[in-house]
């Protein structure tokens, strides 16, 4: 990653950047569950230095991707897939409330900036582009939080989308992607278009897609 971009998704603290690849190589399983992680040898795969990542390692501990065992030191935390459900039945009344209020609140910077993250989420998916897409969840996450102006709500979410990224990765399917764009880009549309009732309703229509991928995925009807 280029430090010295300028995209949304690079600015902030050299922390903020550590946390957000490191993230990214959890959630993509480059770093599988189980695995050790190294400052040093995480300090030269991602060209940051070692205490933003011992700064990153911390956030991603606290919000369950990184576990510390004994004689082990810290590991990436296995993955329960029976959680998933579970994890979306909390999402689903918190991505409503976010959704809605960002509609509400959302300035015009805010507005535009949606439209283009979800026209590039399209197109990463028409790609394949799994990276992209992923970057664009992300930028999409940022924003609304911002607009909804709820950090409680955000301060439980957060932890939620990483792991459910994490299982979208595992079990997802390439011709999936699309539609999961489609759904994301109609939450986008909402919240820039002003609307409550429809940007409530496409948070909606996501997570039920969501619940009925993890069914799938797991063997469940």
């Amino acid at each position: 990653m280029d430090t010295h971009s300028s995209s949304p998704r690079e600015t902030g603290s050299l922390a903020d950047q550590a946390y957000r690849q490191l993230e990214e190589m959890i959630v993509t399983l480059v770093l599988p569950p189980g695995a050790s992680l190294s400052e040093a040898i995480l300090s030269a795969r991602t060209g940051i230095g070692r205490t933003p990542i011992r700064e990153a390692l911390k956030r991603l501990e606290h919000q369950g991707l990184v576990t510390s065992m004994p004689r082990k030191g810290l590991i990436v935390r296995d993955m329960k897939v029976e959680d998933q459900l579970a994890l979306l039945e909390v999402l689903r009344p918190l991505d409503r409330l976010i959704a809605s209020k960002a509609a509400r609140w959302a300035n015009a910077s805010q507005r535009e900036a949606l439209r283009g993250v979800a026209d590039a989420m399209v197109r990463a998916a028409a790609d394949g582009n799994l990276h992209a897409f992923l970057q664009c969840d992300q930028d999409c996450d940022r924003i609304i939080y911002e607009a909804a102006r709820n950090p409680f709500a955000i301060d439980i979410v957060t932890p939620l989308y990483s792991h459910s990224r994490r299982f979208y990765c595992s079990f997802g399917q390439p011709d999936d992607l699309t539609r999961m764009a489609e759904l994301h880009a109609d939450v986008m549309s909402a919240v820039a278009e002003g609307s409550e009732t429809k940007a409530s309703g496409a948070s909606d229509a996501l997570i039920d897609h969501l619940e009925a991928f993890t069914r799938a995925a797991v063997g469940l009807s």
